[in-house]
């Protein structure tokens, strides 16, 4: 389901010196969605957070958040918006308590309603039982919550977080997963990462990053679906590669493929199809009728890594110079 548009991106380039970082990136997000930012380094990752928290300045382009500029309104832009860097910016010192306090100062809170904040985002980051512990002594995983608390200072509608699992041990990593989980319920959620696996678990849609272009926008499932029309499959049989392809010939939806030589007789070949699991029972029957039985059969299913490969490498086939760039 989507909502209200909260950020919008329009046609946004990013130039520094003769290199362009980022070319022509649009894109539109709503409210109570968790999307994630995703790219290999070195691809426009960081440097589209910066644009989208103020930190950096287009070249070319707009940007809205909860409908102002953030060039030309920036005081009230940026008041919509809760950041976390990659390195969260604690105090070793001090207690939570008195970090998040100096933050919310910073922000323009005071009295009751900065006290209530505090409590509100400690509570909401798990963080209650450690408030008055100096961070220093703190686990990375607990420091990193901080980080997160002091981005829910101010009740922004959207929060950035940049690559908030890194360096964190298996727990942890759950435990942040939840709760951004969790604060995608309750607002616009934005983080960035190259670790495909926590994508699926976490967020709503993608937006894939390569050679500084977005070159994807949308759901895990989604995404995933696109590629479905090449998986691969193979097959081996106790016969030469002029026999398979005899037998391959009969059959509708096979696809050219590779043939590799194995032990005792054996050949294993490889092709991809649009075919799936239907194709497989075509295969079945079509080696019985050839009297050729099949020593094993296996369709692999693409996965959100392979539609990643996909699209960057088409990426960098129709733009060769951004690979030339990240070299």
């Amino acid at each position: 389901m989507k909502h209200a548009e909260l950020l919008s991106v329009r046609d946004l380039h990013v130039q520094v010196g003769e290199k362009e970082i980022l070319h022509g990136v649009n894109l539109s997000v709503g409210t109570d969605e968790t999307h994630v930012l995703l790219g290999p380094n070195g691809t426009g990752k960081s440097t589209t957070l910066n644009m989208l928290t103020g930190c950096l300045s287009p070249t070319e382009g707009k940007i809205t958040i909860g409908g102002f500029d953030i060039l030309e309104e920036p005081k009230q832009a940026k008041k919509c918006i809760g950041y976390l860097p990659e390195q969260p910016p604690v105090y070793m010192q001090e207690s939570p308590w008195e970090y998040l306090h100096f933050v919310g100062e910073a922000k323009g809170l005071r009295g009751k309603d900065l006290d209530e904040q505090v409590q509100d985002a400690l509570a909401k980051t798990g963080t209650e039982a450690v408030q008055n512990k100096r961070i220093g002594a703190l686990s990375k995983g607990y420091r990193q919550r901080i980080g997160i608390a002091q981005a829910l200072l101010g009740d922004p509608k959207v929060i950035i977080l940049d690559e908030p699992t890194v360096g964190l041990d298996p727990i942890q990593i759950l435990d942040i997963r939840s709760l951004i989980r969790d604060l995608g319920k309750q607002k616009c959620v934005i983080f960035s990462s190259h670790i495909l696996s926590e994508v699926q678990t976490v967020c709503d849609e993608i937006l894939m990053i390569a050679g500084g272009r977005l070159v994807a926008f949308d759901t895990p499932e989604n995404l995933e679906t696109q590629l479905r029309a090449a998986q691969q499959v193979s097959l081996t049989a106790r016969a030469g590669e002029e026999r398979l392809q005899e037998v391959l010939s009969t059959v509708e939806g096979t696809f050219p493929a590779t043939f590799a030589a194995g032990e005792d007789g054996y050949t294993t070949v490889t092709m991809n199809t649009s075919g799936g699991y239907g194709l497989t029972e075509k295969l079945f029957r079509a080696f019985a009728a050839a009297d050729l039985p099949l020593a094993e059969l296996r369709v692999t299913k693409a996965d959100l890594e392979d539609v990643f490969l996909k699209l960057a490498e088409s990426e960098e086939t129709e733009n060769p110079e951004n690979k030339e760039e990240r070299a």
